[in-house]
């Protein structure tokens, strides 16, 4: 069974999308984890957005790489241009693939334009993670 980690700057919001999505869509062939380089806690409008559309990550804790058990990926997967420029030396891969979305969490203004700007970034994830799993893990 092939094992992917997402990994992101806090392990708040894109990674834990992409967590939701490749969990949901690999439907248990494969392992899939999620972490940061730094731990920010999940954000409630990620796991709001992901709700809408009907996969519940409530229950996902916030994590630093370094928490993860797991020692060796078949694939590590960045999801921000900071992650990609930061992998840890000491993690152990076999491919790397990097999709450089924008951060929700900078989202200003009223919940309702915070929660468009989480739509979006939710959609871009979806299409991101569907294709993966497309090309490498169903392949």
């Amino acid at each position: 069974m092939k094992t992917v980690l997402v990994l992101c700057t806090g392990n708040s919001c894109r990674s834990q999308i992409a967590e939701g999505y490749l969990s949901f869509y690999a439907n248990g062939r494969a392992r899939i984890y999620s972490a940061g380089l730094e731990k920010h806690g999940l954000n409630p409008f990620a796991v709001e957005v992901m709700g809408e559309d009907s996969i519940d990550i409530s229950d996902a804790t916030s994590n630093t790489v370094e928490e993860i058990e797991h020692s060796h990926f078949d694939f590590v997967l960045t999801v921000c241009d900071h992650a990609v420029k930061n992998v840890p030396v000491d993690l152990s891969y076999e491919h790397t693939m990097h999709f450089s979305i924008d951060d929700p969490a900078t989202a200003e203004g009223s919940k309702e334009e915070k929660m468009a700007v989480f739509r979006k970034v939710r959609e871009e994830i979806k299409i991101s993670m569907l294709k993966f799993i497309g090309r490498e893990l169903i392949s």
